[in-house]
């Protein structure tokens, strides 16, 4: 099992920035990907971005192209969401999540963090 712990979140006004870090330990070896998945109040948790743990290959949701980026630290195990241009619909609950798998499946992932909070004011 890995353990993950996410970190970064907070406050913002529309248009600002925020870096989320996901801290891995544990079976890190057998992560093959690792994504970050968010939910608002009321709604399902969605996919938001991901990324190949070897090569650093990428994916993101059409709500966030342009504005977020993903990236990985090998040596550390942690793993990074940089938020810019951020906007009010962006509030959510943010979870980092690990997976054997090259997926944005929420069931195709076997570990997820705690989450953190993102709150965008306009």
């Amino acid at each position: 099992q890995v353990q993950l712990v996410e970190s970064g979140g907070g406050l913002v006004q529309a248009g600002g920035s925020l870096r989320l870090s996901c801290a891995a330990s544990g079976r890190t070896f057998s992560t093959y990907a690792m994504a970050w998945f968010r939910q608002a109040p009321g709604k399902e948790r969605e996919f938001v971005a991901r990324i190949r743990w070897s090569g650093g290959r990428t994916d993101y949701a059409d709500s966030v192209k342009g504005r977020f980026t993903i990236s990985r630290d090998g040596a550390k195990n942690t793993m990074y969401l940089q938020m810019n241009s951020l906007k009010p619909e962006d509030t959510a609950v943010y979870y980092c999540a690990a997976s054997r798998f090259f997926t944005s499946a929420p069931t195709d992932f076997g570990s997820w963090g705690q989450g953190t909070q993102v709150t965008v004011s306009s």
